[in-house]
């Protein structure tokens, strides 16, 4: 477990990250141009959603339906259950809906330490687990957006976070508003992620020659860039990080273990193995870097990269790595025992 912790640690898309913020510290001259930017953004977007759906197209409906449904679900109520637990600190709306966002997705790289941690102590998991990865990532933003919708339409910042308010005082149509479901489907960063799930699916493995050197290939190195350019952005606006303090910090850690416990008691209804149940609490108790601040860069640029990205890859992630992987095999073992 130690060596995972330091392998992924010592990543270079972590270290690119922290030099980005470094970078922005120090006053560098270094700076990125908005369409390059923008451009990394979309080229992560596609290969993400080519990589799941691929993924997804070698099972047959049977054998994924549960899985999926499961995965729609844990996308779906981890932003709302992110937003409650951050009404006890009262941040702002766009931060708090980075943050739905950001934590209702997943950390593809903690999910790669969770496969090695698997193989390690040499336990299975159904391989199509690998799909739900990418599958996962699109539900938190999309409610994400919706919520945040439904707030600049229906309501003031002052109740934003009011539940008893949502509930009763805006018309139920209002979660149902056609501007609201446009902008949140068909957006640029949904559809394209979306639609490449959906392109990945179809064509199956048949459109790894046309996509593999561009988009698989190359994932790694775009990523880099990617993570660089954001530790920038982080790093420039990383003071207005600390009126927060220990609030932020807590939640940090609080949150993948609220849904981390979630995801496993989800998967150990549907049925899924040790292995399948660890990867499910990893998918849901660890907090996104790539997809979700790719599509809050363009969706919600109001909100603070050093408050989602700077809290999702400095504390949830190395959490995740040390105490978070571990602790959700655990409780699966626990539930398993039941």
């Amino acid at each position: 477990m130690y060596d995972i912790m330091i392998q992924n640690l010592l990543s270079p898309v972590v270290l690119f990250f922290v030099l980005g913020i470094l970078a922005a510290l120090v006053k560098s001259d270094l700076k990125f141009p908005s369409a390059l930017s923008e451009t990394l953004s979309i080229f992560l977007l596609i290969a993400i959603g080519l990589k799941g759906g691929i993924e997804l197209s070698k099972y047959s409906f049977a054998e994924v339906i549960s899985p999926v449904v499961a995965t729609l679900f844990l996308g779906s109520i981890l932003p709302i259950i992110t937003l409650l637990l951050l009404k006890i600190i009262k941040i702002d709306k766009k931060n708090a809906i980075a943050l739905a966002a950001t934590y209702g997705s997943v950390s593809i790289v903690t999910y790669g330490a969770a496969i090695s941690f698997l193989e390690q102590i040499g336990t299975s998991y159904e391989g199509f687990m690998n799909a739900m990865v990418v599958l996962m990532e699109s539900p938190a933003i999309i409610i994400s957006l919706i919520l945040l919708k439904v707030m600049d339409q229906k309501q003031s910042d002052s109740v934003a976070y009011s539940s008893k308010n949502i509930a009763f005082s805006s018309p139920a149509t209002a979660w149902i508003d056609k501007d609201v479901l446009k902008e949140a489907l068909f957006g640029k960063s949904i559809l394209l992620l979306l639609g490449a799930l959906i392109i990945g699916l179809v064509a199956g493995e048949s459109a790894l020659p046309a996509v593999q050197p561009l988009f698989m290939d190359m994932y790694n190195s775009v990523l880099i860039l990617f993570l660089l350019s954001m530790g920038l952005t982080a790093g420039e606006r990383l003071p207005e990080v600390r009126k927060h303090g220990i609030q932020l910090f807590l939640f940090g850690i609080l949150m993948p273990i609220v849904g981390g416990t979630i995801g496993v008691l989800v998967a150990g209804m549907i049925g899924l193995s040790l292995g399948g149940m660890t990867l499910m609490g990893v998918l849901a108790g660890s907090a996104s870097y790539i997809a979700a601040p790719a599509a809050l860069r363009t969706s919600v640029p109001e909100a603070n990269p050093s408050v989602y990205l700077g809290l999702a890859l400095g504390i949830t992630f190395p959490f995740n790595l040390i105490i978070g992987i571990p602790l959700y095999y655990q409780l699966a073992q626990w539930f398993i025992l039941l």
